[in-house]
């Protein structure tokens, strides 16, 4: 299992983690703003996970809070924790069992869980277990004040309502691990999708979408502070809709502007675009029932929005899709992904998730899954063995019947198949000029710098006089299964 984890980071390295499912960590910057207390926030899981932990130092920055890289100088440590699969969680409890150690030296330390962890293991977290001080579920963020202010009175703390409205439409993220050009944009939270093997709808609430004013004028001002690159985040972009009918303010911005009184994903998409020309726009994650032509068409129509899909599949047998209760069969998907190709030219980047072993899939319907990656060669992947969640309509339906040996071979093979199609699919891109928006030195040499093209591949080339930020034209000589190299030229 060593060298399939190895492969899985690999890919997520050198790509930028826009799945909703990786499992890479990041830890707040630091701050020093002359605050009474130090903040340490640890984020797991997805991107929306990072754009939350962003949110919560904007929160607690407002209330006496500097931010810290450091835990040894913390006050207050928060995990934003993730649920989406086992070993997501037994990450975080290992690493809470560091931080009470740390507490026993320093009583006065204060722990707290966030996220979809805290929100699906409460009670087991405060009360049976007793390794937290405060639990805070993906709704509660406002009201952490408060929950510390508990905490700072002796009592334990918890709030994990879910809400119908929250969006947090209104508060400036603070920017934790910048790179100062590229930066994420949540438009939307919750999931109605009730995936069979998934927890989020259960951790994360029902569908609400923010906004688009506020979503366009976070947009505006990150490119007015110098960032060339948005990617609007959401657990289902392409279910985007907003209708003003609960604000009188919103409904006649839109009617001046001309729209209707429904903005959907396509719509919104084009507002940002509209921001500038040199703003960069991305967005993540696209589900297969719901991506319409119109969003490709407007994808088409501007530039500046990149031709990159994250478009997962999850199984490539149509049996296998309907115990997962993902609404669509093999034949639609494989529609899908010829309307993209169709549409947006066989350039545009599509990549996927994959679940190997699913509850009662067959040796033929794994092979389903290989043929159908045949069929689309993706230009990356992000592979895992299925894992029963507890509370999910999988673990409460379907016995979880395939042997792990039998799990990993079967995620080995897609893994190699996608290093395969990696290879292949950058291998296309040799001899030809792409647009790179450069985003500092790369990792394994200080002589370059690296930046990713329109499709999502990260491409190195000489550092020489380039700056962070900085659109290049790069003309690529070199590539393996996850950059591609190459050198800049004029025009």
């Amino acid at each position: 299992m060593t060298e399939i984890i190895k492969d899985i980071d690999i890919i997520e390295e050198n790509h930028q983690e826009a799945s909703m499912v990786c499992e890479t960590i990041k830890v707040s910057q630091e701050t020093n703003t002359g605050q009474r207390r130090k903040l340490y926030i640890e984020s797991y899981g997805c991107q929306m996970n990072f754009s939350d932990s962003e949110i919560v130092s904007s929160i607690m920055k407002k209330n006496g809070f500097d931010t810290t890289s450091d835990f040894n100088k913390a006050d207050v440590i928060f995990l934003n924790t993730c649920s989406i699969r086992e070993k997501a969680e037994q990450t975080v409890r290992n690493r809470l069992s560091q931080f009470n150690t740390l507490k026993g030296r320093k009583p006065s330390l204060m722990v707290g869980v966030l996220g979809c962890m805290a929100e699906r293991l409460k009670e087991k977290l405060l009360d049976q277990e007793k390794i937290v001080d405060l639990v805070a579920g993906p709704d509660a963020y406002r009201d952490l004040p408060n929950l510390v202010d508990e905490v700072d009175s002796g009592r334990k703390a918890v709030n994990t309502f879910l809400s119908r409205e929250e969006t947090y439409a209104d508060i400036s993220p603070v920017r934790l691990n910048s790179n100062g050009v590229t930066a994420f944009i949540s438009i939307m939270r919750g999931c109605d999708n009730m995936c069979s093997f998934c927890v989020v709808p259960f951790t994360r609430g029902r569908e609400r979408s923010r906004d688009p004013y506020s979503i366009v004028n976070e947009a505006q001002t990150l490119f007015d502070q110098g960032y060339r690159e948005v990617t609007l985040l959401g657990q289902n972009v392409d279910s985007y809709k907003w209708s003003p009918n609960t604000s009188l303010k919103g409904k006649a911005q839109i009617e001046k502007a001309g729209e209707s009184n429904v903005v959907r994903f396509s719509q919104l998409l084009e507002m940002v675009a509209r921001v500038h020309p040199d703003l960069r726009v991305r967005f993540s994650t696209s589900h297969p029932k719901d991506i319409t032509d119109d969003v490709l068409y407007t994808m088409r129509k501007y530039e500046n929005i990149c031709k990159y899909i994250h478009l997962p599949v999850q199984s490539g047998n149509s049996r296998v899709l309907n115990l997962m209760n993902r609404t669509y069969s093999r034949e639609w998907y494989l529609q899908k992904v010829d309307s993209i190709k169709s549409i947006l030219g066989d350039a545009c980047g599509i990549s996927s998730d994959m679940i190997a072993g699913f509850c009662s899939e067959t040796e033929e319907e794994h092979q389903d899954t290989l043929s159908l990656m045949e069929y689309v060669k993706y230009d990356f992947s992000y592979m895992f063995f299925y894992s029963e969640r507890p509370g999910t309509l999988a673990a409460k339906k379907f016995k979880d019947d395939v042997p792990l040996e039998i799990k990993k071979r079967r995620l080995n093979e897609i893994i190699t198949r996608q290093r395969e199609h990696s290879l292949m699919r950058n291998q296309l891109d040799l001899n030809k000029v792409h647009k790179v928006l450069i985003e500092g030195k790369s990792k394994r040499s200080a002589d370059y710098l690296q930046g990713r093209n329109s499709a999502n591949k990260v491409v190195l080339f000489p550092r020489e006089s380039y700056m962070k930020g900085q659109y290049v034209n790069v003309w690529v000589e070199e590539c393996t299964a996850a950059t591609l190299k190459g050198r800049v030229v004029e025009g």
